[in-house]
Parts: C-alpha cells; sequence; structure tokens
C-alpha cells in the first residue's frame, strides 16, 4: 500500500478535518495556552508553556510525519479557518498504513469542552477512516480516570475490549490504568449515526 495517499481534509458544516501544515502553529498555540487548565491532567505530555515558534516547528513536525505515512494529525478547525476548536488524528504507534491499524487521539479546546464536540468529531473520524481510510480496526485509548474521553468512545459506538491495569507511568511516578476501544470496519454501522 505504499501508493496510498492520506486525505488531508474532511468538512462537515460545523468543522473541519484537516492535516496540520505549516502556518498553523499559531492557532495551535492560541488553543493549547487558553486551555491548559483543562487539558493537563490527562494531557501532562502536551507542552503548554512552548513558545509560538516551537509550536509553529511542532506542527511542522506533524505535516512531515503525514507526508511520510508515519502518523497523521489533524486539527479541528472552525469551518471559516480561523480557530482551532481541537486536536485529532490517526496514529500508527510504530506500524505501518498496511497493518490496517489506526488509533484516534483526540483533544477538545476548553471553549468547546461539554458540548459534545468530541463524540461528533469521533463519529466523523470513524466514518472518514472506514471510507476514505484503510483502516481495518480503529482504536481509542484513554485513562480510567477520564470519563469524559470513555463517554465519547461509548456513544460513537466503539467497543470496550478491555482495561490494561497500571498501564502507563505518571509524571509523578504513579501507574494509570487504560481503556482500550476498538471498532472494526465490518462492525460500523454508517446508517446508525
Amino acid at each position: 500500500m505504499s501508493h496510498f495517499f492520506a486525505p488531508e481534509r474532511y468538512d462537515t458544516p460545523e468543522f473541519t478535518i484537516r492535516a496540520c501544515q505549516p502556518g498553523d502553529g499559531k492557532l495551535l498555540h492560541d488553543a493549547l495556552t487558553t486551555s491548559a487548565d483543562h487539558l493537563r491532567p490527562f494531557l501532562y505530555w502536551l507542552t503548554f508553556d512552548a513558545t509560538l515558534e516551537e509550536h509553529e516547528q511542532l506542527v511542522r513536525t506533524y505535516y512531515s510525519k503525514y507526508l511520510a505515512k508515519t502518523d497523521f494529525i489533524h486539527g479541528v478547525f472552525a469551518p471559516d479557518g480561523t480557530r482551532l476548536l481541537g486536536w485529532t488524528g490517526f496514529l500508527l504507534r510504530g506500524r505501518t498504513v498496511e497493518h490496517g491499524t489506526g488509533e484516534i487521539g483526540m483533544w477538545i479546546s476548553a471553549t468547546e469542552a461539554g458540548k459534545g464536540l468530541g463524540t461528533r468529531v469521533l463519529k466523523q473520524m470513524l466514518h472518514w477512516g472506514f471510507t476514505a481510510w484503510p483502516w481495518q480496526r480503529i482504536e481509542w485509548k484513554c485513562d480510567t480516570l477520564n470519563l469524559a474521553s470513555a463517554a465519547v468512545a461509548r456513544k460513537a459506538g466503539m467497543r470496550l475490549e478491555g482495561t490494561f491495569r497500571q498501564d502507563h507511568p505518571m509524571p509523578d511516578g504513579t501507574r494509570c490504568d487504560t481503556h482500550y476501544f476498538a471498532m472494526l470496519r465490518e462492525e460500523y454501522r454508517p446508517d446508525e449515526e
């Protein structure tokens, strides 16, 4: 599947999901700066205090990975492109596109949280993933304490396959438990959205 060209854009009336590209660093910087307290408990690895230049470099790194087909990071943009509502993508976690498994990661900015946007974005990512991408399996993982993230996966129709105990080390030395959700291509039902 080395000939696979990753789609870069998916439009809905409410938002646009598209590959992060050079020049998007300012929107990422603004969204992370205003959402730090909201996101930090579960996305401790994000660099909330990075400079605008560092966020621009991060966006450029993500775009180079997109072109190299090693990860597919997307922004969730307002339809007019002036605001970043969140961040998502199909992560390969060291696999190749040919493996047929993508993991959706996501965060929603503080200004948009609690309005159902995460569920709507995930449903569209599942639709896009099973119609325009070669995924046979799409995964979603979250800390068991992140109740909102687990609820988004359930509302989108993903199946909880298991909980991995003490799966991941935290910065404070403790270990978190992780829920593993997934949906298979044959389970996807676009008519149930």
